[in-house]
Formats: C-alpha cells, structure tokens, sequence
C-alpha cells in the first residue's frame, strides 16, 4: 500500500527586530575580532605607547625638568592624551577598508540600526584606548610617577581620555567615508592632528614659547584636555577645566555624528 507523504508548512512567529544596543555589540564584538585576525595593529597598539613614553622621557626630561623622573610626572597625563588622539585614527582606516571591500553595502542591507557599524568601531577604539593607556601608565609607575589624586583620579581620568577619543573618533569616520584609502585617511589624520598635538603643552610649558605661538597652544583644545588630565590625575582639576577639556569631544559629536551618517546612506 502506497502511502502519500503531505507536507504542511508550520507558520512561525516573526522573531523581534534586534534592538540598537544588540546591534551595536554584536559589531562591537566583530571590532574585538580584529584584534585576532589583524596582530599587526595589536603590535602598533602595545609598542607605540611604549616607545613615546620612554623616549620622550629620557630624552626630554633632564633637558625640560631636570631628570626623566621629574618630568614624568608632567609628561604622563599629556601623552595619554596623544596616544588617545593617534589610535581614533583607526576607526577611520578601518571604515575606509570595509568600504573598499564592500561590506558596508551588505551592512547597509540589513534590516539593523544604521549606525550599529559605526558603533562596533568606536567600541574597537575603546578598546585600543584602554589597553595602550593602561600601557603607558604601568610604564609611567615604573618610571617613578606617581599619581596624587590615588585611583580615583586615576579612573576619572581614563573616563574622560574615553569622552576625548570618542569625540575625536568622529572625524576619522567622516575622512573614512570621504577618502578612497586607508592609507589616506591616515595621512590626511596625521597632516591635521601633528600640529594640534606638538603645539600644546603635552611635552612643554608654553611659557617658554614666543608669543604668537604660546597664544595658540593655550587656546589650543589638545592643551585644555591636557590640562584637565592632569588636574584630575593630580587631584586639583577644575569644573572649568573639565569643561574645556569636554567641550571639543562634545561639539564634534554633535556635528559630525549626523554628517557620518548622512555620507553614509548617501554613498
């Protein structure tokens, strides 16, 4: 006896529409991912930092402060101020990578939040900022600095390195969408950032310099950061000079978030 076999489709429930947040970690951990399949940026990301750090400190510090101790203890606060600045430059070379091999196009497909990829970039540079920070200031303690504010201010400072770089990170997205290259981005990066971060007061006191250029390096937003970076590290930061230090990351965010995503759906 021959028997029929009958198929009976089985309606499912349309599972819910993942939420920004979902959307947002799971390209936060593909940016984690990268780490593993691109060990020559975590090579970058640890040696970098140690590199500055131990040659500006030798090199500059008897020179500026009299002995390398001395002057790591003003040195410090500002080059993590510099490293933060530099690695948002990643954000960008990645963005201009993916889009080179198209795969914004199938992000731009999917029925998600349209700035979860971004989101899982900025969560890659949180990542990059933390671990060169921490880098820097295990190296600093070996060096002899100290910080006076204790951990706390230690922690405060870290958040407010995380405002800074997340507010810079924004015009390396937008560079990331307009330049064809990775390798452009980075150059473009590094023409405008340069001259930001070695007029400041990261390595020097801007008393020192002539007139006309101590004027700019004081209004200078890479000097204020640094300012309140060792304020808070110190434990004698203003309200003031918090604000200062905030206010750039702020103002970037946003104008630049709406033009990022703008450049976006429009390409």
């Amino acid at each position: 006896m021959n028997q029929q076999a009958t198929t009976t489709a089985v309606r499912a429930a349309r599972p819910p529409q993942a939420s920004a947040l979902s959307n947002a970690l799971a390209f936060g951990w593909r940016a984690v991912l990268k780490f593993r399949h691109v060990p020559e940026q975590m090579f970058d990301l640890v040696m970098t930092p140690i590199m500055f750090t131990l040659l500006f400190t030798f090199v500059f510090g008897g020179a500026l402060a009299g002995s390398p101790r001395e002057y790591v203890q003003v040195f410090l606060p500002g080059i993590l101020v510099q490293t933060v600045v530099f690695n948002s430059m990643y954000s960008g070379m990645g963005l201009s990578t993916d889009l080179g091999k198209g795969l914004f196009d199938r992000f731009r497909s999917l029925p998600i939040w349209p700035l979860s990829p971004f989101a899982g970039l900025m969560v890659g540079d949180v990542i990059r900022h933390t671990i060169a920070s921490l880098i820097i200031l295990v190296i600093g303690m070996l060096l002899g600095y100290r910080p006076e504010a204790g951990l706390p201010g230690v922690v405060a400072a870290f958040v407010l390195l995380l405002v800074i770089g997340f507010g810079i990170g924004w015009i390396f997205l937008v560079l990331g969408l307009v330049m064809k290259t990775p390798n452009t981005v980075m150059t473009m990066g590094f023409t405008g950032i340069m001259p930001l971060v070695f007029a400041s007061n990261i390595m020097v006191d801007p008393a020192t310099m002539p007139g006309w250029l101590r004027v700019f390096v004081e209004s200078n937003p890479v000097s204020h950061m640094t300012t309140a970076m060792r304020g808070l590290m110190a434990g004698s930061a203003t309200a003031g000079e918090i604000g200062l230090a905030v206010l750039t990351p702020a103002l970037l965010t946003v104008a630049l978030a709406p033009v990022t995503l703008w450049l976006y759906r429009r390409r």
